[in-house]
């Protein structure tokens, strides 16, 4: 990969990321803030982003496998992104918020299948070559997350008590503007020829190929664990941000960008772990790693035991990096050349769709459950809010240890 290429796949990861840090991570925090948003109306924002992968990626990857080319379709999911983030920075209250990103989310979805198509189809050796170019996408989180915290102090108690917490909606749009032209410049990544005298099925025309996968035993078992361990990873994004911030702990987002240095460090260990250890004990320490992260949160706390919440943050990246980037790979290794969009596709629907969606109703009805006895002990509440995820989390490790058979990693690349 010459080094041109190594620098626009690696900048697109950037800003791809940049643009979802920017605002996601104080989502929970904004809605209530600004807009006056009931724990109903925020679970409905948050559920968003699981319809957007459940509705999009089959359609996508069908049209960047088989008719346009991957890089002018992100090209143009972002430029309309980017009028979409500019109106929900305009919005004033839910009713108007919630239409623009239900839209903006079934475009963006997407393009988090579409950057890793781009960058596969450019790599011969995936397992040690895409953590390079991944790696950008989590520095771009990082400085977004730095620059709201320590540049501009827009989650302070000051900032948001004013309604700077919206900027980070503008900061998205620009981000997404720029990322829009830019993908005009990407590596071409045309649709995979296909054998003409091939009659495509009814699946194919709708872009359903990749649904063949799960006859593998071992790609089923890997995709039900990929929903499943969504459960409790769906509580970190929902809650975690204002559980720090009750609990006492100061520029929370900023903070919580040691999650993301912790990705970067992971990314470089991760093709160590795939020569040493192979895909299923790096799975399964990733799997591990979320059940202990919560505990962490459950006994943790912002005065003596500051440090458990620091760890807990700390081990995103071996939660992040160990299942959902070795998982993108994998799923890459079993696609083959002709359906790598829809593969990757099916298991965005997986993760972000399925599995989150699931995700944030039982964390809403866990928060619901507990409701009584946040306004008596705030601590006590938490700390029975952070034990289901660690549970559940370490059920889909035991599952996964008994019933996926340890295979070797190998993609399939194709001469472009």
């Amino acid at each position: 990969m010459s080094t041109s290429i190594k620098f626009k796949l690696s900048f697109m990861m950037f800003l791809e990321f940049f643009i979802w840090g920017a605002w996601f991570v104080t989502l929970g925090r904004f809605l209530p803030v600004n807009l006056n948003a009931n724990d109903f109306e925020i679970a409905n924002v948050f559920s968003t982003q699981s319809w957007g992968a459940i509705i999009a990626p089959f359609i996508i990857g069908m049209i960047a496998d088989r008719f346009f080319n991957a890089e002018r379709i992100l090209a143009v999911l972002h430029l309309m992104g980017a009028v979409l983030m500019y109106l929900m920075y305009q919005a004033t209250d839910i009713s108007a918020f919630f239409p623009y990103v239900l839209a903006y989310m079934i475009l963006f979805m997407p393009t988090l299948a579409l950057v890793n198509s781009v960058s596969f189809r450019q790599m011969k050796n995936p397992e040690k070559e895409f953590s390079k170019i991944r790696i950008w996408g989590t520095i771009g989180w990082i400085i977004a997350g730095l620059s709201i915290s320590f540049l501009f102090a827009w989650d302070s108690n000051e900032g948001v008590a004013n309604g700077l917490l919206k900027n980070t909606f503008l900061m998205a749009s620009l981000g997404s503007l720029v990322l829009g032209l830019f993908s005009f410049t990407l590596p071409k990544t045309p649709p995979t020829k296909i054998d003409s005298s091939e009659k495509p099925s009814f699946a194919s025309i709708i872009g359903l190929d990749a649904i063949k996968l799960l006859k593998d035993r071992n790609f089923l078992v890997f995709f039900v664990s990929s929903i499943l361990i969504c459960i409790p990873l769906a509580f970190y994004y929902q809650n975690a941000n204002n559980f720090l911030g009750e609990v006492g702990m100061e520029n929370v987002t900023g903070f919580m960008t040691i999650g993301q240095i912790s990705e970067a460090l992971c990314l470089l260990l991760l093709p160590v772990f795939f020569t040493r250890f192979g895909f299923k004990n790096t799975i399964l320490i990733g799997m591990l790693a979320w059940s202990i992260r919560y505990l962490l949160f459950a006994y943790g706390d912002a005065g003596s035991a500051t440090y458990m919440l620091l760890i807990g943050i700390a081990l995103h990246g071996i939660c992040y990096d160990f299942f959902f980037v070795s998982g993108q790979i994998y799923t890459d290794s079993k696609a083959g050349v002709k359906y790598k969009s829809a593969a990757q596709g099916l298991i965005t629907l997986a993760t972000y769709g399925v599995g989150q969606l699931i995700g944030f109703w039982v964390a809403g009805y866990v928060g619901t459950l507990y409701g009584n006895i946040k306004a008596t002990d705030i601590g006590m509440f938490w700390q029975n809010v952070w034990l289901v995820p660690a549970a559940i989390a370490f059920v889909v490790f035991i599952l996964f240890l008994i019933f996926f058979k340890d295979e070797k990693v190998e993609n399939k690349t194709e001469n472009i």
